[in-house]
């Protein structure tokens, strides 16, 4: 590993190329949780999120002797299990997963158009509600796969810029347009559902 990472790793990177069960088991337990929730966010599947964190881990273990420690074994972990996510959807919906051009000068993306609700005098209950999050939920995953990868790494599980674009394989430049994007066709999308809610409580 370069001088240059300085990487807060908890496991013992040489004991897992050296196939140490410990420490095999140990990555597994502590990066289960991570796995399964990026799955899941991918999936919208439990059955299908199971699949792929069993897959993932099998991948990784079989994987680890060539891990070139430039990214934490957390990232590495991501980037298998998205894109195991995303070789499951290319089966399941080949559709749903398509592979575009970036948009030239995309930070110049006019985004005035959409119209923005002032979700100020909600009630708090509004936002905590379970139809609110399934709402939400139901937003994330009609989300294109390419953006919501990066939405659910950066925004969801607090990945960083850099370490989202070394789980997804990206440019930096790459994530920040994704995530961008991403984050705008949400906001478009409960824009909508929480004008409508707005509009529900005032003739309550």
């Amino acid at each position: 590993m370069s001088e240059e990472q300085n990487f807060d790793e908890p496991l013992n990177i040489e004991a897992l190329k050296t196939g140490d069960r410990h420490e095999l088991a140990k990555m597994v337990e502590l990066y289960s949780d991570q796995v399964y929730r990026v799955a899941l966010k991918m999936l919208n599947n439990p059955s299908d999120a199971e699949d792929v964190l069993q897959e993932t881990f099998i991948k990784a273990m079989r994987a680890i002797k060539n891990f070139q420690e430039r990214s934490t074994i957390s990232t590495w972990l991501y980037r298998i299990a998205v894109n195991e996510s995303l070789m499951f959807l290319r089966k399941q919906k080949p559709e749903a997963v398509v592979i575009e051009e970036e948009p030239q000068n995309n930070e110049d993306q006019d985004y005035s158009a959409i119209q923005v609700v002032d979700w100020c005098c909600l009630p708090e209950k509004e936002f905590l509600s379970s139809e609110s999050r399934a709402h939400l939920n139901e937003a994330i995953q009609n989300l294109p796969a390419k953006f919501r990868s990066v939405f659910i790494l950066r925004d969801i599980e607090g990945l960083s810029i850099r370490e989202t674009a070394e789980a997804l394989n990206l440019t930096e430049t790459n994530v920040k347009t994704r995530l961008l994007r991403a984050r705008m066709r949400l906001r478009e999308d409960l824009t909508q559902y929480y004008g409508e809610r707005m509009a529900e409580v005032k003739n309550e």
